[in-house]
């Protein structure tokens, strides 16, 4: 995989290790963001997708672990090193049984690290290729990443609540066709929901607020059907 294309997620709390493994990274030709903060590194997570995370374990906030299982349940596409100083076999056994891609033991050499994550890369390129272009066919506009229950423009992920992603999936999927609202009710909320149909309308309106494009049409007296004519979808 040509490393221009690659988005790296690097997370070390060590301000020295993060400044040269970052300026190696990037005269190699990746695309970095660095992150000294575990809870920052998932932050960023919720919003980007990166093509590669390089994850210390020892870092304030939400440790290594907490990122690499949030990447696992959230970032399917995402390959995963750890790099950290600690060497016990308990250590590395919990990070590959969180689905670590690979397991580095630092000091290392910023050469050495980079061959790795190009080892890595490879071996991993159908998989995430497969997750980006999931339900869209493409990498750029509106699509769904539906294992994830996530929507994304752009390579940005929207932050939508639950109800706002199953509305949205609804009406994506079925571009031809207008839903009613309690048509609408019964796939967000199967049979559960006790209210007034209306609860639709206010979904719908955070939902626009929430989508960089106008996608979703209203049906005067029938409901609401997506536009697939919207730019970007």
């Amino acid at each position: 995989m040509n490393s221009t294309t690659c988005k790296v997620l690097f997370l070390e709390d060590e301000p020295t290790i993060r400044e040269v493994l970052t300026e190696y990274m990037l005269i190699s030709g990746y695309e970095v963001t660095a992150a000294e903060r575990g809870d920052t590194a998932i932050a960023l997570l919720n919003q980007y997708i990166y093509d590669i995370a390089v994850l210390d374990i020892m870092v304030p906030g939400a440790d290594g672990f907490a990122v690499l299982e949030y990447i696992q349940q959230h970032c399917s596409g995402t390959a995963a090193i750890m790099l950290t100083a600690l060497e016990d076999e308990k250590t590395q056994v919990k990070a590959f049984n969180l689905y670590a891609d690979d397991y580095v033991i630092k000091p290392v050499s910023p050469v050495i690290l980079l061959k790795r994550m190009e080892t890595i890369l490879r071996r991993t390129k159908n998989r995430f290729e497969k997750d980006r272009t999931e339900n869209s066919g493409q990498q750029r506009g509106l699509y769904l990443r539906e294992q994830a229950f996530c929507a994304y423009y752009d390579d940005r992920k929207l932050p939508l609540t639950l109800s706002e992603y199953l509305l949205l999936q609804t009406l994506f999927r079925e571009p031809d066709r207008v839903f009613t609202r309690e048509q609408l009710i019964l796939r967000i909320f199967n049979e559960d929901y006790i209210g007034n149909d209306r609860i639709i309308d206010a979904h719908v309106k955070n939902l626009r607020k929430k989508l960089p494009i106008s996608c979703i049409r209203t049906v005067i007296g029938v409901g609401y059907q997506f536009d697939r004519e919207a730019e970007g979808v």
